[in-house]
């Protein structure tokens, strides 16, 4: 369980021409938490993620970068098994040690059973479906003194980006029935439409983004070709 926000995590977008591409996660899903404030006539934008210490000693932090939709389920005791996106990089370097993202695989795990670290295993539970994160592990909740060489050196802090694809039952669990059968596939079905439902809408906030952005700048450009004319005359 998460003790509490820690803060904010500010990230700057500069507006000013040429318009920088927006990336996730500015603009993200409608339940995602930000707040903003535009200065320098609109040219930077100010994005704040609430971050949470899941350990209470620092262990373990969370920064929630986008967040899932407020009906979106999280991993159970029935529902233990999760599917996930993630890169992991080493904070003292940047270095990407491992990804999912270069061969758009996914990777499973049964969350609480110790077969990945504990920062997973801890943080997972906190998530929801179509949820992306960023965790800060510290060594004892990663791979401690020992490293996994030759990619992560001992005592590494490491930073990974999580994105929670799916949840779902363990393999060969007896579900009771042929409903509730059914009534499985019919909430992974939802869940696949919950997280491509999110996607859209992030692309047309994007989209959004950068239009009105483009205005504000032409129109600033005609204003000025506007008193340049009145100057001549």
């Amino acid at each position: 369980m998460a003790t509490g926000a820690l803060g904010y995590e500010d990230h700057l977008i500069n507006f000013s021409s040429p318009i920088q591409q927006l990336r996730q996660p500015y603009f993200s899903s409608s339940s995602l938490r930000f707040r903003f404030h535009l200065s320098y006539g609109f040219r930077y934008l100010f994005v704040y993620f609430v971050t949470f210490d899941l350990t209470g000693d620092g262990g373990v932090i969370k920064t929630i970068i986008r967040h899932a939709k407020p009906e979106a389920i999280a991993p159970t005791e029935d529902l233990p098994l999760v599917d996930v996106h993630y890169e992991g990089t080493l904070a003292e370097t940047g270095d990407v040690f491992d990804t999912t993202r270069e061969d758009n695989t996914i990777f499973s795990f049964e969350v609480g059973k110790g077969t990945v670290i504990k920062a997973w295993d801890i943080a997972l539970r906190t998530m929801k479906v179509g949820e992306i994160a960023k965790i800060t592990c510290k060594p004892e909740y990663a791979y401690g003194s020992a490293g996994s060489p030759p990619d992560i050196p001992p005592d590494a802090t490491l930073i990974f980006e999580v994105e929670l694809v799916s949840c779902n039952p363990r393999k060969g669990s007896s579900l009771g029935s042929v409903s509730e059968e059914r009534a499985r596939l019919e909430e992974l079905k939802k869940q696949r439409e919950i997280a491509a439902a999110t996607k859209e809408e992030e692309k047309k906030r994007r989209e959004e983004a950068k239009a009105a952005a483009a205005a504000r700048i032409q129109a600033k450009l005609e204003s000025k070709k506007g008193k340049g004319k009145g100057k001549a005359k």
